[in-house]
């Protein structure tokens, strides 16, 4: 039995539509057909809402509860209020059983970073290239940096998995 291991974090960042999210479901796909289970973790600025109004967990929050799950045979949820937003790195050491996580923002966070570069959409990167793995770009850039077309998913996943997950599958754990 292997030792605990650090789950991997990829952070696929962008501008507003630039896809992000059309990426990201297709490294999912291709990671899930090399056997990775795989976490995401979406990150949203301007808050956001799971729960509907009328529903029990609704009405079990909006009568004062700070902490509220729903669970099933199948999925588990767990809606918290906050004081303040929580740091990825607090929401990552509550995810496991997984062999990479993928955020989606978190632009100015210290993670390793795949940036969604479209043209016109972009004229600038947002990262740095020193925090950057990969370009997924309609246009080519040339600045030293690993760069595929925004439909190479294979080629990214390759490029994670030789980056990241070379030693085989995680156990699923973090330290």
């Amino acid at each position: 039995m292997g030792g605990l291991k650090l789950i991997p974090i990829v952070s696929v960042v962008g501008r507003s539509n630039s896809g992000k999210t059309t990426l990201i479901v297709k490294l999912i796909k291709e990671l899930k057909k090399r056997g990775y289970r795989v976490g995401i973790i979406k990150h949203d600025v301007h808050g956001f809402e799971i729960d509907h109004p009328g529903k029990d967990t609704w009405l079990h929050a909006e009568a004062g509860a700070d902490v509220v799950t729903i669970s099933s045979p199948s999925k588990f949820a767990l809606i918290e209020t906050l004081t303040k937003e929580k740091s990825l790195d607090d929401i990552v050491s509550s995810i496991n059983n997984v062999d990479l996580i993928i955020t989606e923002g978190y632009k100015t966070g210290d993670k390793p970073k795949i940036e969604v570069f479209r043209k016109p959409r972009s004229e600038d990167l947002l990262s740095s290239k020193k925090d950057l793995i990969a370009i997924a770009t309609n246009h080519p850039l040339n600045i030293g940096i690993p760069e595929y077309s925004l439909e190479d998913s294979i080629g990214l996943v390759d490029l994670i998995e030789k980056t990241f997950l070379k030693n085989g599958k995680t156990d699923g754990c973090i330290l």
